[in-house]
């Protein structure tokens, strides 16, 4: 005789044709399938984060999951030191930075590929397959013949370092850890274990003579922590699982076998007093309805990045808190669902039960086996079956017609999460150029150089900065860090006007290099506070109003020119001129290492960039070059001599609050006035005031040079500045 109950798999024994097999191959059987020991089975649960513990379970992924791993391998943090300094006896400092090497074991068994790495919940590693921090990634898939990591062999010797065959792991490279606080962040990986699988996969491979194909084509990735038998509670859980050890193979799924149900013939009478359907040879009940059925499917959501997740069934609320399924499996929302409503009818439906004896022996007749009985409607599944002396009696229930398993249409959502942004790291746009000098925010003898480094890509992470003298030869000058400069380029070309007035008639058109990239309008107010300053071409410009034009066009009006000692570019723009909003995300640069040379440049180089992206550093030499003067006057005296005065401005004093002059920042007071081109002047005068006198007698022998001009320029600390036109010869 022979039973065969799901629950008690540990007694099975052989078929009516087979005989009695015995219990030493049942107790086998059980031994395969639970294990040696009493441990629970897989259960959901939130994302786990990367650990390294002796004896922590290595699970065996299936398909696509995302999961934790263990640290099997890690060497101390590797420092840097980078010194970098000002040059000329001025103060250096010393930056560090850390990377760290180390593996992660992923899988007991081989995987196909690696998909996405979180680290900290943000992505690490995109669909692309790019790491998004500087560093070294290598996958070993877990093969039998795979070989020893080169990094770890050096490390630790050839012949005392394991291959770890049929292990999945990956290993880090001089990961850089300046993202992550200069730690080594909590890492999550999406395995990609296999492209297709059934359930014969997750058995048959710690259990021989199994025949399991059943398939699984709802179920996108699975995670084996535990015994065979653990498994299959799970799956039993979603979809009518029946176990067979009748033949020579173990037989999960008999059903699936069976092309049409088989049809019993009459009932048996009993023969001993306590059977059941003493005259009948049957009996029929229905089970009552469960306190609590369950309605509830949890599990992990493929598009909330395998994320915990749950669907609930249609239908009467009943008393009491619904029972939940959990189903560590990684599966859409509409297959939860589907799975959780298909589940929820089935249970109703199989309360419907049969207890049949038969006098026949049927060679196919076995658990899962779907029959019909001769007077009664619909199909029935045998669930046991048990060899007596009065017949073969089996454990019938009712199998769900053609349709039944069909959920409604209805409708899933996944719900809403704020996903990491798998964002390409994008290309570097880089503009360089120096600051005026702000008596708030420096000294008056040293220049301030900046570099606006921004990107189009969101994902960009940042960029290496180089400074090359005109030599050739690059100095670091470090990381631009990842904020975004607001920049780009000038559509249109803007017209010459007065630096003294706001400019009501000129318009500016802009690209930004990011379209999601804003431009602000401000009032009078802030205009006159210093707000909205942007360099256009070798010109700083403040601006009103910024209109939108979609795409990443901008409209800017209401001018003001030539702000911080940029007149002189008012009339020399040209086409595609570099755009950049000043603000908090200029990067500063070490002008010791960088140099005044007109033939300097700044080099960037990010992840994303095929090449580096360089530029010449605008504005050069504007923090130390003195002022232009203004208000140039002639007076004419009676003695036929010329008077020639001027108004002096001074470096850093761009607010004229009280009406007195701003203090000069010079170590003197001292101009050059000359006669004719400046290179090669007619005459040459200086003086400590800003006005000149040049008497009769000193202009007389000047007559035959009409039309020479003279400009006056301030002598200041550490250059010259631009000319001043105060009078032309007649």
């Amino acid at each position: 005789m022979a039973t065969l109950v799901f629950g008690s798999i540990g007694t099975m024994l052989g078929g009516p044709l087979g005989g009695t097999i015995g219990s030493m191959i049942g107790s086998q059987f059980d031994t395969a399938l639970f294990g040696s020991s009493s441990r629970e089975g897989p259960r959901l649960k939130e994302l786990a984060v990367t650990t390294s513990s002796y004896g922590q379970l290595l699970p065996r992924h299936f398909g696509r999951m995302r999961t934790a791993g263990s640290v099997i391998w890690a060497s101390d943090l590797v420092e840097r030191s980078e010194v970098q300094g000002s040059g000329k006896g001025g103060p250096s400092v010393t930056t560090y930075s850390y990377s760290a090497n180390f593996a992660v074991a992923l899988s007991s068994r081989p995987i196909r590929a690696l998909g996405r790495i979180w680290a900290d919940g943000q992505l690490l590693r995109g669909a692309d397959g790019v790491l998004k921090a500087a560093g070294t990634l290598r996958i070993h898939t877990g093969e039998g013949d795979q070989a020893a990591d080169p990094l770890l062999a050096s490390a630790e010797g050839v012949e005392r370092c394991p291959a770890y065959r049929g292990v999945a792991y990956v290993v880090f490279e001089d990961l850089d850890l300046s993202g992550f606080y200069n730690r080594i962040p909590s890492l999550t990986f999406e395995v990609i274990a296999d492209d297709d699988f059934a359930l014969h996969d997750v058995i048959g491979a710690t259990l021989e003579d199994v025949d399991g194909a059943v398939k699984l084509p709802e179920v996108v990735g699975y995670s084996s922590e535990g015994a065979p038998a653990a498994d299959l509670q799970t799956f039993a859980q979603i979809m009518p699982l029946e176990v067979d050890a009748a033949g020579e193979d173990l037989v999960i799924a008999r059903d699936r076998r069976q092309t049409a149900a088989i049809s019993l013939s009459e009932p048996a009478v009993a023969t001993a007093d306590d059977d059941f359907g003493s005259l009948t040879g049957f009996t029929r009940h229905r089970a009552a309805p469960l306190d609590n059925s369950p309605s509830i499917l949890r599990y992990y959501d493929v598009e909330r990045d395998y994320q915990a997740s749950l669907q609930r069934a249609t239908g009467r609320s009943l008393a009491g808190e619904p029972a939940a399924i959990d189903l560590p499996a990684a599966l859409t929302a509409s297959a939860a669902r589907s799975m959780i409503e298909r589940t929820s009818r089935r249970i109703d439906w199989t309360r419907d039960r049969i207890s049949w004896r038969t006098s026949e022996l049927h060679p196919h007749i076995a658990p899962g086996a779907l029959v019909t009985l001769p007077g009664i409607d619909g199909q029935w599944r045998i669930r046991e079956w048990e060899w007596r002396e009065g017949g073969i009696e089996l454990a019938l229930e009712r199998a769900l017609p053609v349709g039944a398993t069909t959920p409604p249409a209805l409708g899933s959502s996944p719900g809403r999460v704020n996903l990491p942004a798998d964002l390409p790291p994008g290309q570097t746009a880089l503009t360089a150029f120096e600051l005026p000098f702000d008596a708030a925010d420096g000294s008056p003898d040293a220049a301030r150089a900046v570099a606006a480094v921004s990107s189009a890509s969101a994902g960009w992470g940042g960029a290496a900065l180089y400074a090359d003298r005109g030599d050739g030869a690059l100095s670091p000058l470090g990381p631009s860090g990842r904020a975004r400069a607001v920049m780009g380029s000038a559509l249109s070309i803007l017209p010459p006007a007065n630096p003294l007035l706001l400019d009501r008639g000129s318009q500016l058109e802009v690209q930004l290099v990011d379209p999601t990239m804003q431009l602000p309008s401000i009032d009078m107010r802030r205009l006159a506070a210093g707000m909205n300053l942007a360099l256009v071409g070798e010109e700083l410009v403040q601006f009103l109003h910024a209109t939108p034009l979609g795409q990443g066009r901008w409209r800017l009006d209401g001018l003001l020119r030539g702000r911080g000692g940029t007149e002189g570019a008012v009339a020399g723009h040209a086409n595609a001129e570099a755009f950049v909003l000043l603000g908090t995300s200029l990067v500063a640069l070490d002008t010791g290492l960088l140099g005044s040379g007109s033939d300097r440049r700044v080099l960037a180089f990010g992840r994303g960039d095929s090449e580096a992206a360089l530029s010449p550093v605008h504005l050069g030499g504007i923090a130390l070059r003195p002022l232009a003067p203004v208000h140039a006057r002639r007076t004419l005296a009676a003695d036929g001599s010329w008077i020639l005065s001027w108004t002096r401005r001074a470096r850093g004093g761009w607010s004229w609050q009280d009406g007195i002059d701003v203090p000069l920042v010079e170590q003197a007071e001292r101009y050059i006035v000359t006669l004719g081109e400046i290179d090669a002047p007619l005459g040459t005068w200086t003086t400590d005031t800003p006005q000149l006198g040049i008497d009769a007698a000193a202009l007389a022998p000047l007559a035959h040079h009409a039309g020479a001009r003279f400009q006056v320029r301030q002598l200041g600390t550490h250059a010259l500045s631009a000319p001043l036109l105060l009078a032309v010869l007649p």
